[in-house]
């Protein structure tokens, strides 16, 4: 049996038509012998008739019949009558009586409610073993679509921009300079190792090199990473890069990507120019370099104000080179003590010793440290964070960089505690997008003692700020830029250095990697840029990310068909499994178990 419409189809224009139908049994209604089944397929729903007087065969192989089972009919459309009709689905106006029908598979009673409402109750491990069947649940097939009509909208917008579509290869080597890697052993050169590749940054660095000038790649990469709500091991990125472009360029080229993008998917006008903040701005207002613009709550710097304070403890930090930032959760005095307790292990995590507070409540500033504020200070925190009745005031006295992290993450926190409250709207479609740019190029490494580069080393510096390479490495502002949107960031990417000398240098030089190291891992490149490598820049964006934020969901697990648990497995097909000694035999390897 092959079907004439998709059960989303049929209207009353169609009725006196003898169509055919194929799909799963979506429910079941029994009305004194008579059934009603909604068929369903990708496309929606049609409500098929088995009536036993009109066809005693076909109404009694229908009495077998269990939702979720894979049927075929053919029959006959008519209009609903009247009072049964469905104003709430495009086929609500017909049935199909039907006349014949092909049982291709009875199902067995799922596990869980394939509709939206039941599965979302479901443990995720539950969905997740049978993803399968997750996935016909209205909300996940969406999440499927709109994925694919995100990927076919970005390789239009770059077909369009008259770029080409470069694979590159999944099997490369160890960089261990970077995240984590997933070791693959090679069989045919024992002891040695490829490694999944975590992006295609040198390949499409050499095929600027090889005058492609306009690549892109909707690529596939792997990391071997703790994972959360926003992160797999294996994920998929939106690759790109291009030569002769400057920052500008880049801005340009991927607003218009997006927009694009939004318009296809959501038919949503989001926009541009996009907002640019420097990293140094974003940490002071926000405390984090992804900041969610969506409400307020800003940080402010008192670090001036208490250097001269009775209050020994700001007064100390602020003195000794830290910083003292203060927020106001506005509204949120009616913190409970449980509430308050969560957001002081909050900071502590982050290396806080505590979390300073001042409660304004009946008129009055509640709080232990309150007594070593002069008037003055009180006056000055009062008119910079317009302190109101039923304000909650938070501090932080660190140095300057983890004090930022700490009210950052207090303040997403108490944002989610005013939301709760109604005391503040954050909308997931209020598309806030950001430019975070001029962040330094390397961070000291205390640990190890030396720098490191806080994207990656092939980020080239700012112009005027590549003096200070030699003398003041912190101080060197890269060519890197992040897209961010509500919270998250989408993408990031850079202006590369295309100069064999220069890069060489930030190698051995700023990195201190030795030079035989940089030869092993990098010969290759640094050999390739001395015969003509244009100026080029280019960036990723995170598809999963991106595709979970058009699906309002905050997991991309949502939108990845088979994704990995935050252990890393696969409880469907139930990987990783041990392999057999042959196996290891064969690769040269034998493994150790920790103790």
């Amino acid at each position: 049996m092959h079907r004439t419409h998709h059960c989303a189809q049929l209207t009353t224009a169609d009725i006196g038509a003898t169509v055919s139908l194929l799909g799963w049994v979506d429910s079941i209604r029994d009305h004194g012998g008579i059934l009603f089944i909604d068929l369903r397929d990708r496309k929606g729903i049609t409500q098929v008739m088995f009536d036993p007087k009109a066809n005693a065969a076909v109404g009694e192989a229908a009495a077998h019949l269990k939702a979720e089972s894979v049927i075929g009919i053919s029959g006959k459309v008519v209009a609903r009558p009247e009072g049964t009709v469905n104003a709430a689905l495009p086929t609500g106006g017909i049935e199909v009586e039907a006349t014949a029908l092909t049982i291709h598979n009875i199902s067995d009673t799922p596990p869980f409610p394939l509709d939206d409402v039941g599965g979302d109750k479901v443990n995720e491990d539950l969905r997740l073993t049978y993803r399968y069947l997750d996935l016909r649940r209205p909300k996940m097939r969406k999440n499927l679509q709109v994925r694919h009509k995100a990927a076919k909208s970005i390789r239009d917008y770059f077909d369009s921009q008259e770029f080409i579509e470069v694979e590159t290869p999944a099997l490369f080597k160890s960089t261990p300079e970077g995240a984590r890697e997933y070791l693959v052993p090679s069989r045919i050169h024992a002891g040695q190792f490829y490694a999944l590749s975590q992006s295609p940054q040198q390949f499409k660095q050499i095929l600027m090199v090889a005058g492609v000038e306009k690549y892109f790649q909707i690529a596939r990469c792997f990391r071997d990473e703790d994972l959360r709500a926003d992160r797999q091991m294996e994920f998929t990125q939106v690759d790109v890069e291009a030569s002769f472009v400057t920052r500008e360029d880049i801005y340009a080229l991927f607003e218009g990507m997006l927009k694009k993008l939004w318009k296809d998917v959501l038919g949503t006008d989001i926009v541009t120019p996009f907002q640019r903040m420097p990293f140094h701005e974003a940490m002071n207002r926000f405390g984090v370099d992804k900041p969610d613009l969506r409400f307020g709550l800003e940080l402010v710097d008192f670090t001036e104000l208490f250097k001269t304070s009775s209050f020994k403890v700001f007064a100390s930090t602020a003195t000794g080179g830290g910083a003292i930032k203060a927020l106001n959760a506005k509204g949120l005095a009616d913190l409970t003590q449980g509430e308050l307790k969560t957001l002081e292990e909050i900071a502590k995590s982050l290396g806080a010793k505590g979390l300073a507070f001042i409660k304004v409540e009946g008129g009055e500033w509640k709080s232990p440290i309150v007594k070593f504020f002069s008037e003055a200070e009180k006056a000055a925190l009062t008119a910079q964070l317009g302190v109101a009745e039923g304000d909650m005031i938070f501090f932080a006295a660190a140095p300057w960089e983890k004090a930022c992290a700490i009210l950052g993450r207090i303040r997403l926190e108490a944002a989610a505690l005013l939301q709760k409250r109604g005391k503040l709207t954050i909308r997931h479609d209020d598309w806030k997008f950001l430019w975070v740019v001029d962040f330094p190029l390397m961070s000291h490494d205390e640990a190890e003692n030396r720098y490191v580069a806080t994207h990656h080393p092939f980020t080239a510096p700012v112009a005027e700020d590549a003096q200070y390479l030699d003398t003041d490495p912190k101080k060197v502002r890269g060519q890197h830029y992040d897209v961010v949107l509500n919270g998250m960031e989408l993408g990031g990417g850079s202006i590369r250095i295309h100069q064999p000398a220069m890069q060489k240098k930030v190698f051995e030089d700023v990195l201190k990697i030795p030079a035989d190291v940089v030869e092993s891992r990098f010969g290759y490149m640094l050999k390739a840029f001395t015969y003509g490598a244009p100026p080029h820049g280019g960036i990723a964006f995170g598809l999963d990310r991106m595709c979970a934020l058009l699906c309002g969901t905050t997991s991309i697990r949502d939108v990845i068909a088979f994704p990995k648990t935050q252990k890393g497995q696969d409880l469907m097909a139930q990987s990783p499994t041990p392999v057999t000694a042959k196996q290891l035999k064969e690769l040269h390897i034998a493994t150790v178990m920790p103790e």
